[in-house]
């Protein structure tokens, strides 16, 4: 979970890339503030292969396999005995520090050169036992091919070494082809298997060679719910691999997981939401999911408290805001006052999404209506404090509204300024000429009485007579 809330918060433009001919490696590590999530807690050094022990806590392999090899038997964080020793790989983890690095012009770690990940070989009754189920999948009796798709779903749960013991026998193809049959119990234990197989790293690069990609979105838009809701998940798995979010984003899966995150279970949407959230990580992806309507179904999950969905709304939205389609469709929905509402009253990592948001909102052909509307909303003081007391993400984002939002309020103090000295002048020159127009009639008047005062000729002759 805590990996999870930790790639929903993840801002796509994550840091400015280093000068690397000006910097060695060393230098630039030392350049560079490590996230708390990518250090091991046990050394505090950024993570090369990181792994997870059965409590959920995740570390670097060589630290915990020491800590283990001394005869502890506890979580060296927690320090709950561990009911268990087994590393389960942290692929999500691990693929985010290599994201991370690149981004900011590092060499991703490298991981020693020991095979540490790879699961012991399984016995020989373990296979002989795997052999005889695929014989009985491929059978054209349906109640064999139930049951052995049930006894390997459960099987590739229990264990990496059965993921690996089913992948290297041959099983996927098999599986794949039996993603359309047509009985749901099946079908169900089909798709969840290679669910599970897919877990094992080497068994994803299996599924998607063997072409399991579009019998998975059929089963995704045509399954049972509890299918559907396996697809998804089985979907997100697949796509902690980079160029597999490519490949399931041209396969027509996205219009499929908007569709289950709109009238899916509970369950279902936050499968959705997980695996959509993933694939729209590749800008690629982006624009097929806004136009796949995902954008008034996010804005929608978000305003119905009662879904419990608005940390996965708006950990998408906020991805989703960095595309000029998604921007758009935002701006058209009105979203202005929902946003600034979480801002108010919305939990520490909702308020830095919204802001997220809100950033890529105010920029851009419509940033002085936006900034205008999020003033009306009362957004400036919300912002300060989000700028003194938010995540670190959240602080940045709150920052760079206020700076737009003060550019804003002063090109519009400048501008009322501006007009108010405009109207002045405007007015004061209508005086000007009212006063001249008095002026003029009055000196009319004056030459008019003078005329009536003046004596006649004829008046001036009879004088001269008399």
């Amino acid at each position: 979970k805590r990996i999870k809330d930790f790639v929903q918060s993840r801002d796509p433009e994550m840091g400015t890339p280093v000068n690397t001919t000006e910097l060695s490696g060393k230098d630039n590590m030392a350049s560079l503030i490590v996230p708390d999530d990518f250090r091991c807690p046990i050394s505090l050094d950024l993570m090369k292969d990181p792994v997870i022990v059965a409590t959920g806590q995740t570390y670097e392999r060589g630290c915990i396999e020491r800590w283990l090899e001394a005869g502890h038997d506890t979580c060296p964080k927690t320090q709950q005995k561990l009911p268990n020793k087994s590393l389960t790989p942290n692929y999500v983890l691990r693929s985010l520090i290599a994201q991370w690095c690149e981004a900011n012009g590092m060499e991703p770690p490298k991981r020693a050169a020991q095979h540490h990940n790879a699961p012991a070989s399984c016995t020989a009754a373990e296979h002989s036992n795997v052999v005889e189920l695929l014989q009985k999948l491929l059978s054209q009796n349906l109640e064999d091919q139930r049951e052995a798709a049930g006894m390997l779903r459960q099987l590739a749960k229990r264990s990496p070494e059965n993921r690996a013991c089913i992948g290297d026998a041959g099983a996927i193809p098999i599986l794949v082809s039996l993603l359309s049959i047509t009985d749901v119990s099946t079908q169900e234990h089909v798709v969840t298997a290679l669910l599970n197989l897919s877990i094992y790293e080497e068994n994803k690069a299996r599924i998607i060679t063997s072409g399991a990609v579009p019998g998975v979105v059929h089963v995704l838009k045509r399954g049972s719910m509890e299918a559907r809701e396996n697809s998804a998940a089985t979907l997100f798995s697949l796509s902690l691999v980079d160029e597999n979010k490519i490949t399931i984003g041209a396969s027509g899966a996205i219009p499929a997981l908007v569709l289950l995150l709109s009238n899916g279970s509970q369950r279902g949407k936050r499968d959705a939401a997980t695996a959509l959230f993933n694939l729209c990580i590749y800008q690629g992806n982006k624009g097929k999911a806004v136009r796949a309507g995902l954008i008034p179904v996010l804005l929608g999950l978000v305003t119905e408290t009662e879904s419990g969905m608005m940390d996965e709304a708006l950990a998408i939205l906020a991805i989703l805001s960095s595309h000029p389609e998604g921007k758009t469709a935002i701006s058209s929905a009105n979203a202005i006052p929902m946003l600034v509402g979480v801002i108010r009253n919305g939990s520490a990592r909702n308020k830095e999404n919204a802001a997220a948001v809100l950033v890529h909102l105010c920029n851009g052909e419509q940033q002085q209506q936006h900034l205008a509307e999020a003033q009306e909303q009362g957004i400036v003081t919300l912002l300060e404090e989000l700028a003194k007391s938010g995540t670190d993400r959240g602080k940045r984002k709150a920052i760079q509204l206020l700076e737009r939002m003060n550019r804003f309020l002063m090109q519009q103090s400048q501008a009322q300024a501006q007009a108010e000295a405009m109207a002045q002048a405007h007015a004061h020159a209508q005086s000007q000429a009212q006063v001249q127009a008095l002026n003029e009639a009055q000196s009319q008047v004056e030459m008019q009485v003078e005329q009536l005062l003046l004596p006649t000729t004829s008046h001036l002759s009879d004088r001269r007579d008399g």
